[in-house]
């Protein structure tokens, strides 16, 4: 086998090894507890429907950067730093969460007009107000806790 051969045949394997590993670390070992929300047939049933007020989720938060000031939201509203707001991966936009940082102590109410966040390990991005209120800005990522207080109308999607 050739230097130039072996090195591709390498470079596929680890490329390989490497998406494997990292899907079975993201499945197995999130960092974020969530309650059980039930399917939509539990829901048609009568049971609680997803994202029932009460709903709440753990995990790492984050604040978005400058880069993300004034672009389109997922609501499409401009990301305004200012604003009382945050990203959620699932939340229905437009939804009132309490987000209680867990190192203070500090809540905030936020608004639910973005998705994301988009680093792994993270549950929501929070704008800078939000971040300076929580006590996080200088830290840049905290634990948290998410608490539904009302769904918004929104699906998300």
């Amino acid at each position: 086998m050739t230097g130039l051969r072996r090195l591709r045949v390498a470079t596929i394997v680890f490329a390989t090894a490497t998406s494997i590993a990292a899907a079975g670390a993201s499945a197995a070992s999130s960092s974020t507890t969530q309650s059980e929300a039930p399917s939509p047939a539990a829901s048609a049933a009568g049971e609680t429907p997803p994202f029932a007020p009460g709903w709440h989720q753990q995990g790492r938060i984050s604040y978005y950067g400058k880069r993300f000031d004034s672009r389109p939201t997922a609501s499409g509203e401009p990301f305004d730093p200012d604003a009382m707001t945050m990203a959620h991966p699932t939340l229905p936009l437009g939804s009132i969460v309490r987000v209680k940082n867990l190192r203070n102590g500090r809540s905030v109410e936020l608004r639910v007009n973005d998705r994301g966040p988009y680093e792994k390990g993270r549950i929501a991005d929070v704008s800078r107000a939000a971040a300076k209120k929580l006590g996080m800005f200088r830290r840049g990522v905290t634990r948290a806790r998410i608490e539904l207080l009302k769904a918004g109308d929104d699906a998300g999607d």
